[in-house]
């Protein structure tokens, strides 16, 4: 049975876009293969932000830490355990101010630990996790930029109507994923949700269209 780990970070509950979304996507992976869900809500139960004694632990060697510094890890090795666990991740989150939410970066500021899981080498970071897929889904309320450099594995509800911001979201998570050794990330980013009621349909439309494509290429690797 694989393992699918599902983070929430929307502060809305269900008025959420990426929330609802998200949702719909763990359940058509759910169905496509055998899998175990294991749920994080960040907006729920936040994770707290890295403080001085998760750092002074992180960067001493692990001969020398005490019963202090291991505690001071021990929020952080959970959720790389979990990270390490899944076969599978699906994040969804907002946009806020162009960027990941701050509860989502607090997780990420545990799960991306050096000498746990990235190295650093000359040559520069090598991550230590094996790759596996990661399902990103974004919801914005605007547009976003139509320059915006997305891979083949991103996409976007955009019609392409409005003048758009930047997207920081997809570049960053592909980046902090892959300096972890996971560089399958797939984005969905569901844009102008506040536009208009077109805009909200089609947004609807696509991403029903966009988890199908998913979970019958997940049922096959899996």
């Amino acid at each position: 049975m694989s393992v699918l780990l599902h983070i929430s970070a929307s502060t809305r509950g269900d008025a959420s876009h990426s929330r609802r979304v998200g949702r719909a996507l763990v359940e058509a992976l759910r169905h496509a293969a055998d899998v175990r869900l294991v749920t994080r809500d960040l907006a729920r139960e936040p994770v707290p932000h890295a403080d001085a004694a998760y750092f002074d632990a992180m960067l001493m060697p692990q001969a020398e830490r005490g019963a202090s510094e291991t505690a001071a890890l021990t929020l952080s090795e959970t959720l790389i355990e979990e990270l390490e666990s899944a076969d599978a991740l699906v994040i969804d989150t907002p946009m806020h101010n162009f960027t990941v939410p701050s509860v989502l970066k607090a997780w990420v500021d545990q799960v991306v630990r050096v000498g746990r899981t990235f190295n650093t080498t000359p040559n520069g970071k090598v991550g230590l996790l094996r790759d596996r897929p990661v399902f990103v889904v974004v919801a914005c309320g605007g547009s976003v930029a139509a320059s915006d450099t997305h891979t083949e594995s991103d996409a976007t509800t955009s019609t392409g109507s409005h003048r758009g911001q930047t997207d920081f979201i997809t570049p960053y998570l592909r980046y902090v994923f892959a300096t972890i050794g996971i560089t399958d990330v797939r984005t969905l980013r569901l844009e102008a949700l506040r536009r208009s009621e077109a805009e909200f349909a089609h947004a609807e439309a696509f991403s029903a269209r966009w988890i199908a494509a998913q979970a019958a290429e997940f049922a096959k690797s899996h």
